[in-house]
């Protein structure tokens, strides 16, 4: 069974940066998709940014291009999400996922494991 650990959550101000870190372990089945979506308070889990094996398969949400960058170490296992100019909406809890599959997919429901979230807290 795959697992997934978030971490790198925060209480940041507007126009702050923060640096999400998702480590694997459990044996996901190479090659796969990792991504990360984030839900906040009464909305619906939404697609942030998706990675496949390489830093060139990188997709993200239109509201947070230019500013979150999506990376990965395939030796550790680990999914970054370095989030910079940060606004008060992107106050949510931010969960990773995993895709046993490299065809892109930004639904929450084509993902197979998900990790416990860590929260993301934006200040005025």
């Amino acid at each position: 069974q795959v697992q997934l650990v978030e971490s790198g959550g925060g209480l940041v101000q507007a126009g702050g940066s923060l640096r999400l870190s998702c480590a694997a372990s459990g044996g996901a089945s190479s090659p796969y998709a990792m991504a990360w979506f984030r839900q906040a308070p009464g909305k619906d889990r939404e697609f942030v940014a998706r990675i496949g094996s390489s830093i060139g398969s990188t997709v993200y949400a239109d509201s947070v291009k230019g500013r979150f960058t999506i990376s990965r170490d395939n030796a550790k296992n680990t999914v970054y999400l370095q989030m910079s100019s940060l606004k008060v909406e992107d106050t949510a809890v931010y969960y990773c996922a995993v895709r046993q599959s490299l065809v892109i997919a930004i639904k929450a429901e084509r993902y197979d494991y998900w990790g416990q979230g860590t929260q993301v807290t934006v200040s005025s």
